[in-house]
């Protein structure tokens, strides 16, 4: 997202962008404003005080109902959210984005509207200026509505009230963003009349993340193996990633001497930090496996964190519908990548033909253990060549490569 904002900035635009207030931002997933540092200084940024009540977790704010009945409250919460647009939660939030994209279009009024979901209710305000006052809009859709992207089917049906929205939604924009072929061509077949519209804009890395230079892998010190992403999977994931470890370590003398470092957030609200995943890597420090967790990770830091490590661990969700934002960023370092994800997963479209790649075996014990030994392998072998390879392979998922051309092309959409 600011990377599209500073793309349209520096192509000429007068970029309005409307979010959240930074206190509902810090409630759900906390703020990293070294990312913030860089949006361009021309951008204006109008913040709403639009708040996820049901992260609260002040009980002196409660109602009687919240602190007695708790899940009952919670159920109409949900539920009350669904009245204005079937999304839970941020349906809610339909009349006062409406309010707002009114406001600043009043002050000055806009040439074209990019909704960026989720939450998929952005949708409504973009679509509400279209009807009220014929301004264009595209939809940045990422990963699609209709599509389940983990389940690997249909999220809804066409008649179905979210599939209603989404289809007089989607019939009006000009452009719709997707993150990777299998997602648009899901939307291709389900809207085949609005097929030219789809556009692959996958999200790439940005170009200062990744470090200048590696370091040397130490195989007597031995290597230390990072994972660096948001931890939001099933903790079977996670279980399956520890157990993969520890039988390397019993098995493979260079992985013995090895330790495991996670950074980046765990979890999301009251539960950061306070959850099945945080609870399994304290189990597997008491044991002694050499497995740390470091917190979250400001942006700035992040090629530091890079250059500390000898292996990538990709840690993710998801089937044929996922790809994740860290894999660009992985690809791209230089080191050797170890996947940990179902072998039909679109991270591996973006790794396949990678010189560092260990391939992926999904999460079996015993094929995670030799996924640990090859990488170990690959960084101790691998050459400078190896090296300039692997980042030459990512080059092209550079996030300017992927935002610049696809904000020329809707711009030459939008003004004819």
């Amino acid at each position: 997202m600011r990377e599209t904002a500073n793309q349209f900035v520096s192509q000429g635009w007068d970029v309005t962008v409307v979010t959240i207030a930074d206190a509902s931002w810090e409630r759900d997933f906390g703020l990293d404003h070294t990312l913030s540092e860089r949006v361009d200084p021309r951008v204006r940024i109008v913040k709403l005080p639009l708040v996820r009540e049901d992260l609260e977790t002040d009980i002196r704010t409660f109602s009687e109902e919240r602190a007695l009945r708790p899940a009952q409250w919670a159920a109409a919460y949900r539920k009350k959210g669904m009245d204005d647009f079937p999304e839970p939660i941020y349906g809610g939030w339909k009349a006062d984005l409406e309010r707002a994209v009114e406001r600043v279009h009043r002050e000055k009024p806009a040439d074209l509207v990019l909704a960026t979901c989720v939450p998929y209710v952005n949708m409504a305000a973009a679509l509400h200026l279209w009807e009220t006052h014929r301004v264009p809009y595209a939809i940045d859709f990422r990963d699609g509505w209709s599509v389940d992207v983990l389940g690997d089917g249909e999220a809804f049906t066409p008649d179905s009230p979210s599939g209603v929205w989404e289809r007089r939604v989607l019939s009006q924009a000009l452009s719709l963003w997707l993150v990777n072929d299998p997602i648009a061509d899901w939307y291709r077949q389900r809207h085949p009349d609005l097929a030219a519209r789809f556009h692959v804009v996958r999200n790439g890395y940005d170009e200062d993340s990744v470090p200048a230079r590696t370091r040397t892998p130490d195989p007597e010190a031995g290597l230390v193996f990072g994972h660096l992403g948001v931890v939001t999977s099933p903790p079977r994931i996670l279980k399956a990633v520890l157990d993969g470890w520890r039988t390397a370590r019993e098995r493979d003398p260079l992985v013995a001497r090895s330790r495991l470092e996670i950074r980046g957030q765990i979890g999301s609200g009251a539960a950061r930090e306070a959850n099945a995943h945080m609870e399994m890597i304290r189990q597997a420090q008491a044991r002694g496996e050499a497995v740390s967790f470091g917190g979250a990770a400001p942006k700035a830091e992040v090629p530091d964190i890079f250059a500390s490590w000898d292996v990538l661990l990709l840690m993710i969700m998801g089937g044929k519908y996922m790809t994740s934002g860290k894999v660009y960023e992985y690809a791209a370092t230089g080191l050797p990548v170890m996947s940990a994800h179902e072998v039909e997963h679109d991270a591996g479209t973006v790794m396949t033909g990678h010189p560092l790649w260990t391939g992926a075996f999904g999460f079996d014990e015993e094929a995670l253990a030799t996924a640990y030994s090859a990488a170990a392998k690959l960084a101790v072998e691998a050459t400078d060549e190896d090296r300039a390879a692997a980042r030459a392979h990512a080059a092209r998922y550079a996030r300017a490569a992927q935002l610049g051309p696809a904000v020329r092309r809707l711009i030459d959409r939008a003004t004819g």
